[in-house]
């Protein structure tokens, strides 16, 4: 399996040859709760690392999803439409959310999995 990076947003990525899959992480689903809708991008569209590409809304609240990488949406994950609590399920594998062409190298900023996971221990609950 490729390896996963992290932003402090909460969105992960890994990477396969020039595209990226993003989703959102485990701890991110926890806390948002049962997740009920998603607004995507379209295909085609262009992010830069760090840009806005969706929402995420679940009972308790509305979040924001952010790029961790510059490229083209080249997929959505279309059936989270129908069923978005797949993301709740299966965060790190059905429930991801978007596939970008990456425009060059990962970003600067990344977590590793022992970043992240510091990250979100040191967080209140």
């Amino acid at each position: 399996m490729a390896e996963r990076y992290y932003t402090e947003t909460h969105e992960w990525v890994s990477v396969d040859g020039d595209v990226a899959t993003v989703g959102i992480t485990d701890y991110a689903q926890a806390q948002l709760g049962d997740v009920v809708f998603l607004e995507l991008p379209r295909v085609g569209k262009a992010l830069e690392a760090g840009d806005q590409f969706g929402v995420i809304e679940s009972v308790k609240a509305a979040s924001d999803l952010y790029s961790p990488v510059a490229g083209t949406i080249v997929e959505i994950n279309e059936s989270l439409s129908d069923n978005p609590e797949t993301v709740n399920a299966d965060s790190f594998g059905k429930g991801w959310l978007v596939k970008v062409k990456l425009n060059g190298d990962l970003s600067e900023g990344l977590l590793d999995e022992a970043g992240y996971k510091a990250l979100t221990e040191g967080a209140s609950h």
